[in-house]
């Protein structure tokens, strides 16, 4: 009698501890986490092979009754077209060049901007954040005409100039305030021993700051690069001639009124997906520490 007790007890016990422990999570919740991973997984890349499947048949099919990622007649002839017969290459270029240009000059010019907000207390400094938060509360499209009559008025209309331009705009506020942010848990301390051992303010901020800062940098560098690399409204308006497309524009042009070229449309989008997702494998490393600049201070 008193082993069956005993065996009820440990049984009970051991069913306990599988759905609830006092210390670390039970094997239940590890269990159920992960099945709530594997299944947002599985809904975020099931989209991508879909466009991969439509992307390997052999003409504009777009709708088919097989479920299969890889059709049975499966042709690369939609990526060759694409690659030969399209300017694809044009368009990866003049987004390079626009994105790539937005993104330096944006974090030039928010890094140091930044810091001037962080370190510095002059007039205006109070009002001057809340102008630049509250800049980004204005709608996006509410920008297009402004931004259009002054691009026009000063002949930047069909240039790179002009849209870097529209896109700086755009994002550096909000980067001000990622930098301003990281650069307030950097202790002040460290300015001032640079001061005492004869460094100015500037010399300071490249060689101490700049490098403590990289992490942020990161997060600002593909924020302004995302930014310009995805747009599509503004440049629709800015670029006009065609040798000016940027990849968006280059893949709403394959968008026929009567007829659209699927197979080229979906074989163009796995191919663009390719340099950003470069770019953030190359940069995770800074990434994830960047994801949580701020939330510690001190």
């Amino acid at each position: 009698m008193n082993s069956n007790n005993g065996y009820t007890v440990h049984a009970r016990s051991k069913k306990r501890s599988f759905f609830y422990r006092a210390k670390g999570d039970s094997p239940f919740k590890r269990i159920l986490i992960h099945l709530v991973l594997v299944l947002a997984c599985v809904i975020a890349i099931y989209p991508v092979l879909r466009i991969l499947s439509v992307s390997l048949r052999p003409g504009d099919r777009l709708l088919s009754t097989s479920l299969a990622i890889i059709p049975q007649d499966a042709s690369l002839g939609n990526y060759r077209e694409v690659l030969f017969d399209k300017n694809f290459f044009l368009w990866l270029w003049n987004s390079l060049i626009i994105t790539i240009t937005t993104a330096v000059i944006g974090v030039i010019l928010a890094s140091t901007s930044a810091y001037a907000f962080s370190r510095w207390r002059f007039p205006g400094r109070g009002p001057g954040l809340v102008f630049l938060l509250t800049t980004q509360m204005i709608p996006a499209a509410m920008l297009m005409i402004p931004i259009y009559i002054l691009a026009a008025r000063l002949h930047l209309i069909n240039t790179y100039k002009g849209l870097i331009f529209a896109y700086s705009v755009s994002s550096i506020p909000f980067s001000i305030w990622i930098l301003k942010g990281y650069y307030d848990t950097i202790p002040v301390e460290l300015d001032e021993a640079a001061m005492i051992d004869g460094v100015s303010k500037l010399a300071s901020f490249y060689r101490i700051i700049l490098p403590l800062s990289t992490p942020a940098m990161a997060i600002v560098f593909l924020f302004n690069f995302m930014t310009a690399w995805n747009d599509f409204l503004l440049a629709r308006i800015m670029l006009q001639r065609e040798t000016m497309y940027t990849w968006t524009l280059g893949l709403q042009s394959l968008q026929g009124q009567f007829q659209t070229e699927w197979g080229a449309y979906s074989a163009a989008s796995i191919l663009i997906a390719i340099p950003v997702m470069a770019l953030f494998l190359f940069s995770s490393k800074w990434l994830i520490s960047g994801l949580t600049l701020g939330s510690v201070k001190g």
